[in-house]
């Protein structure tokens, strides 16, 4: 069987290809820097994390990109003898309002770009641009060689749709070539998005999203003999989707790809949210599924229990099991390169915020701007990818005023995180507190009160979440373990705790943080990062 998701944690829109026995997926990162995840199996059961294909400044700079902004949407093909990747980086979100997207004008600027590689883990080439149309391009290789673009055409005129369907226009040897034709304008559920465009039997199918990448999000698919239209709805419309299952496991299902195993069975990938129990809300932000659909005597595509239901576990394909060794709990800094589960954000010049050859075997941040600056923050984090789970870190760092700051940080995005910091003021000197940053609470910015710390010394740092519940806890050398009383709200680390207006599309990460905000570039030093997921809720002054 296959457990859904396959790909845990903040992993939204899935792109998959198959090439020879080997499948990939590509998945979008937002503001988090390399760009694009890249996941590999050979059974469809196991994946592994392989590569970030966007690694030069050339290729990404997110510098000073809005929250939930950055790279959206990848899709990766393969023709020619070359993996071809398609991405759109965000500039600004604007705002979107619902009710069939209309309303005040809404600006935003998305550049799509196309980069290839003759093997999956690169190097990739240099950037092709290709338009700012609109958002979630693909790319479509028809059987008689030619190449066409595919994306979602935003309209931020007063009182239009700003989803205003999927447009088409031909690429030819660097280039697009004549003009763009709208091919399909949607249905009723609006807010039409993510094209993928498939050739069977002499139809063009074409799988979107719609209904927003929430509550109500579901696959639509249409088809038509000429690849520009005019497009007939599938039967059911929507083949896949939540929207009327809230008693299904994955919630939000919709932004889906198609791909045929080597004996011709087809499968189906899409996002999709784990909410709390307790709360609704989607910490591990948009994840990946995977589940086998079947082709009809009538010529559609359809789920196996013909409902479109999504499946916590989904039948396996039968190929051959191929399993990959489990992530380290622990990383201990030992390599020269960051371990490929950490992230940081934006900017393409991480030597600035970081170095693990600066003090072998450990991991230094350098103190940059204010934790949630869109610019240069030394933030390095890992996803979450369970609803239960223990991180811990040892520091050391030996502040000489307020403005440096550096400790464990649970962070969603610029205006949603628990940070426990170190740092030092006139009165206590070296001391340990929580910053947390709550949305959608009365009070959205709140500290705890300082502990003092003897200076000279390390400090381990430590987060319990369980759930919707968040502890702290610190101790210096062998001591006992001290937790703070106060619990935190891990809820709000979720796309659904939100300010009115403001984009939310990533996941919860934990991670390492350090900020100077006089400018000194103060440094901290910390010996390891551990990461360790419970499938059970403990009490965390009992935790060792």
């Amino acid at each position: 069987m296959i457990q859904n998701p396959i790909l845990r944690g903040f992993n939204p829109d899935p792109s998959i290809v198959r090439v020879g026995d080997d499948y990939y997926i590509a998945t979008s990162t937002f503001e988090w820097y390399p760009g694009v995840q890249i996941h590999h199996s050979r059974d469809l059961v196991n994946w592994r994390l392989l590569t970030r294909p966007l690694t030069r400044a050339s290729q990404l700079n997110m510098l000073g990109a809005p929250d939930s902004c950055g790279v959206w949407a990848p899709c990766l093909t393969y023709a020619d003898g070359l993996f071809w990747l398609i991405y759109t980086d965000v500039k600004r979100y604007g705002r979107t309002s619902t009710g069939g997207a209309s309303g005040s004008a809404s600006l935003r600027d998305f550049h799509n770009y196309l980069v290839t590689s003759p093997t999956i883990e690169g190097p990739w080439s240099e950037p092709v641009y290709l338009n700012s149309s609109g958002f979630d391009p693909s790319l479509f290789h028809d059987d008689d060689g030619r190449k066409y673009l595919l994306n979602q055409l935003w309209d931020h005129r007063p009182g239009s749709n700003r989803f205003n369907g999927i447009v088409a226009q031909e690429y030819s040897e660097g280039r697009l070539i004549g003009q763009r034709q709208t091919i399909f304008k949607g249905t009723a559920h609006g807010l039409t998005e993510a094209p993928h465009l498939y050739k069977r039997n002499g139809y063009y199918y074409l799988l979107t999203a719609e209904g927003g990448t929430g509550w109500n999000h579901g696959v639509t698919m249409a088809r038509s003999r000429n690849l520009n239209g005019p497009y007939e709805l599938h039967p059911d419309q929507t083949m896949l989707s939540s929207r009327h299952r809230p008693d299904v496991a994955l919630q939000r299902a919709g932004h889906a790809d198609l791909v045929e195993t080597q004996d011709g069975q087809t499968h189906m990938v899409y996002l999709c949210g784990r909410p709390l129990r307790n709360r609704g809300t989607c910490t591990l932000g948009r994840e990946t599924a995977i589940q086998s659909v079947v082709w009809g005597d009538d010529g559609w595509l359809r789920t196996l229990d013909g409902q479109g239901t999504p499946e916590l576990q989904a039948a396996s394909p039968g190929l051959p099991e191929h399993r990959f060794a489990d992530d380290p709990v622990r990383e201990e800094f030992d390599a020269s390169q960051l371990p490929i589960a950490f992230h940081w954000l934006r900017t393409p010049w991480p030597e600035e915020l970081f170095s693990l050859t600066a003090r072998p075997g450990h991991l230094r941040l350098y103190g940059r701007e204010s934790i949630g600056s869109t610019f240069r923050q030394s933030l390095v984090a890992r996803r979450q990818q369970a609803h239960c789970y223990s991180a811990s870190t040892v520091v050391e760092f030996e502040p000489e005023h307020y403005q440096q700051q550096a400790g464990l940080v649970c962070y969603y995005n610029a205006s949603k995180f628990h940070y426990l910091y170190i740092s030092h003021d006139e009165v206590l000197g070296k001391h340990l507190r929580v910053m947390s940053s709550l949305p959608n609470h009365v009070q959205t910015d709140t500290f705890t009160a300082p502990i003092a710390l003897p200076p000279g010394l390390p400090v381990e740092l430590r987060v319990e979440v369980d759930e919707e519940r968040l502890y702290f806890g610190y101790r210096l050398g062998d001591g006992a373990w001290q937790w703070l009383a106060q619990q935190f709200d891990a809820s709000i680390l979720s796309d659904e705790a939100n300010a009115p207006g403001m984009p939310n599309f990533t996941g919860a990460f934990v991670g390492v943080a350090c900020q100077d905000m006089a400018g000194t570039a103060l440094h901290a030093d910390f010996d390891y990062f551990e990461y360790r997921e419970r499938a059970y809720c403990i009490n965390p002054k009992a935790a060792v």
